[in-house]
């Protein structure tokens, strides 16, 4: 069976939706979610479905190799960003290349880098007047958003939208397709 390590900050829909998906087709388990938010919605939700989960700080991300070797020790096949909103240190990104990917609620390069999640990404959407918005899966590199794109799902913007109802149609793909393309890059390695 492929392992799974999940990074998280915030609510865990996402790392909920990952964990329950590869409960039903059996090609993957999620072995570990990392979080770099005490305060995190994943952890309740990590609790609740028996998935291990550890809280770190920056000094443990950024100055020390203390979250690195946790993810080595983990043997994970692939890592996945769902929510997580730091930079990953090039040390990680080195030690697991093309094996970290990342969910953005834009269609990147569009309203993409840092401070650019959520619902912020919603609003400037809206305030530019886009005809579509969507997701897109990519690989992580250096730079926030830039690496090279998986898969792209669009969906319309009315005019009628607000910030959160666009928040609705984008989490709406990001449930349908984030296991889909997990499972297919599971399924090369």
């Amino acid at each position: 069976m492929k392992r799974l390590v999940i990074f998280a900050s915030g609510n865990g829909s996402n790392a909920e939706r990952v964990i329950t998906y590869f409960r039903e087709n059996k090609l993957a388990e999620v072995v570990l979610i990392l979080t770099n938010n005490p305060k995190a919605g994943v952890i309740d939700r990590a609790k609740r479905l028996s998935v291990p989960c550890e809280i770190f700080d920056r000094k443990a991300f950024y100055e020390s190799d203390q979250v690195l070797t946790r993810v080595q020790d983990a043997q994970p096949d692939l890592i996945i960003l769902a929510g997580f909103l730091w930079k990953c240190p090039s040390s990680l990104i080195a030690h697991f290349p093309d094996q970290i990917i990342n969910i953005h609620p834009s269609l990147l390069p569009k309203y993409g880098g840092k401070g650019m999640y959520g619902l912020h990404v919603h609003e400037a959407v809206i305030a530019n007047q886009e005809k579509e918005s969507g997701i897109t899966i990519h690989y992580i590199n250096e730079h926030y958003d830039q690496g090279a794109v998986i898969r792209q799902e669009k969906t319309i913007v009315s005019p009628t939208d607000t910030p959160d109802s666009l928040a609705q149609k984008v989490h709406a793909l990001e449930y349908q397709y984030f296991p889909i393309v997990i499972e297919q890059l599971l399924q090369k390695v």
